[in-house]
Parts: structure tokens; sequence; C-alpha cells
């Protein structure tokens, strides 16, 4: 079962879960960071574009589009707003996208400009959110991502959480859309909050493979919310969720303890051929360390210009992250 991606000029991209798994890139998106919203407001899109790059750089074959500005007249500026980032995501690489908005427009006009088969972000089981998006999915022959969530609220109970997935999938079907291009979010509540709540999502992702044929995807960070030493938490759901079986995740690729935990969860359930990707990044660690002793020395590393160009994007992109 294979979810198959595609950008604007045909770069195809598959999730699977016997296939490597892929990062879905969540950077360009102005929720929770001011300096990108101003930006984006003014016209200004350099950040998306060294975010698109640096994300790339740090492993994500796929990327996340998010125009929500959090304005008063949303509706007026989103799609505008949400063609000229994707615009300036063309204008750096060449991945396929996902269009992700809460604003129907932004959603159409994301569509047109992305091209090729893009991916939706997102339907609900919420009737009224099926209606306006199924109808975009079958015209553009795209992908969508599926949140088990509907107009009774999100559920604690996996149970009645696969009930909702089932129902979106059902529904989808009467648009002509296959399972195979749904990605089901099963929801990651907050282990905080629901005890338990990583088991039930690896049971609601072998259920909604083995039941209901489609792929599964997550933002993993929900599950750490409000607890320390958030990023060692999803650096191992994030494994476990591998182990599970979902294949794609939406995610920041430039935290390193969650690229590490992904590449060798690949590596240990057979998604990595002769560990390839798992030695090239530890080259790639290795680069950096030696550049980072040799410029504290003053020295230099030979060949580390030509080598290091991609891993310089993607360290600047976590500075601007640090720096919000």
């Amino acid at each position: 079962m294979q979810t198959i991606l595609r950008s604007k000029t045909g770069v195809e991209v598959a999730i699977s879960s016997d296939l490597p798994f892929v990062i879905i890139g969540e950077r360009i998106n102005p929720t929770g960071r001011k300096a990108l919203a101003a930006e984006l407001l003014a016209g200004n899109y350099e950040r998306v574009k060294s975010d698109a790059l640096a994300q790339i750089a740090a492993g994500a074959p796929v990327l996340d589009v998010n125009a929500g500005l959090g304005v008063a007249n949303a509706h007026e500026l989103e799609p505008e707003v949400m063609v000229a980032a994707i615009e300036a995501v063309q204008s750096v690489v060449d991945v396929p996208l996902s269009v992700d908005s809460s604003i129907v427009a932004a959603l159409r006009a994301g569509l047109k400009a992305a091209g090729g088969k893009p991916l939706i972000n997102s339907v609900t089981g919420e009737h009224e959110r099926m209606e306006a998006v199924f109808p975009l999915v079958a015209e553009y022959k795209c992908a969508v991502i599926a949140i088990s969530n509907d107009e009774t609220g999100i559920s604690t109970d996996p149970k009645v959480r696969f009930e909702v997935a089932k129902k979106i999938v059902q529904r989808a079907a009467t648009y002509g859309i296959p399972p195979e291009d749904i990605l089901i979010d099963p929801l990651v509540m907050p282990a905080g909050a629901v005890r338990g709540s990583g088991g039930a999502v690896i049971q609601l992702v072998r259920w909604i493979s083995e039941e209901l044929g489609c792929n599964t995807t997550c933002g993993a960070s929900n599950v750490s919310f409000g607890l320390p030493d958030r990023e060692a938490i999803n650096a191992n759901f994030m494994a476990m969720l591998i182990a599970a079986g979902m294949p794609s995740a939406i995610t920041n690729p430039l935290k390193p303890e969650i690229k590490k935990s992904i590449l060798a969860a690949d590596m240990l359930m057979g998604h990595d051929e002769d560990c390839m990707r798992w030695l090239k990044y530890q080259r790639q660690l290795a680069r950096e360390a030696a550049a980072a002793a040799a410029a504290a020395s003053g020295g230099e590393v030979p060949g580390s210009a030509a080598a290091g160009a991609d891993d310089r994007a993607a360290r600047r992109a976590r500075r601007e992250q640090s720096a919000g």
C-alpha cells in the first residue's frame, strides 16, 4: 500500500510502511513564529526559502506549507499568501508539498499553485469539513490527511477514533477517493494528560493499516506536551511509531534527536539498504564535528567547503528556530 505524492515537475515520494520513513517538514508555518508571520504579511518570503532549503538538507522529502497568519481578514489574505509561499518554496527546491489550511479558498489556491500530486492538510470527520474538502481532493486527484475527530470532539478512546477514521474513509469513497490517497492522523494525545496515549496510537496505527487499508501520519510531538525533555520523549515515540508501521509524520527534521531516531529505526526495520543512510548521516556528523573543532582552533577542514553547504543551511535554520 503506497501513497504517492508528486511535485510540479514530477518528482515522486512514496509513503509506505515498507519504505524509508517520510518526514513532512513542518517549519513553514507562522503559527507561534512572530517573525515569520510579520515577514509574510510584509511580502518577504526569504525565511520561507531558507526554511525549505534547510529542511530538505536535513532529510525531509516533503514540505508542509501553512499560511495561517491569525489575522481578522485571513479569508481574504491567506489564499494569496499561500500561493506566494508555495511559489517561493518551488523557486529553491523541487519536492512534493502539503498544502495546509483551514480555509478552503486557500486550499484551492494552494493546490493550483503546487501542481503535481500534493497533499491536503487536512480533513476531519465533521460533515461540513468533508463536504468542503473531498470535492477538492477529487478534482485535483491529490492525497489528503484525515484527522480522526468529528463533531463530538476528540475522544480519548482509540475505538471511537477508529470509527471516525472509518467514517472518513467510507465518505471519501463516495467521491472516488481510494484508501491509498488518505493518510489517517490517529491523533496523538499528551501523555501527561492521557495515560497510555502513546500505546493507543500504536494500536490505532495497526487497526488503520489492517482494517482500512490506509497509511498514517501524525504530529508526534503532541505526546510530550507539558513534559520536560520533550525531544527525548518525541524521539523515542517516533521509533515506536515506525516499529508499529507508521510511515510518515509531520515533524521538524532540524531536531537532531528526532532525525537520529528516525534513521536508526528505519535501519533496524530493514528500510535502509546496507545501512547506507545511517552511515551517510554519521559521516555528516563527523564532518560537522571536525569543522567545529577546526573553527575553534582557527584551522580548516580539507574539502569541507564543498561538502558542507547543505549542512550550513541546516545549522543556520536551527539557529533561527532557537531565536523564534
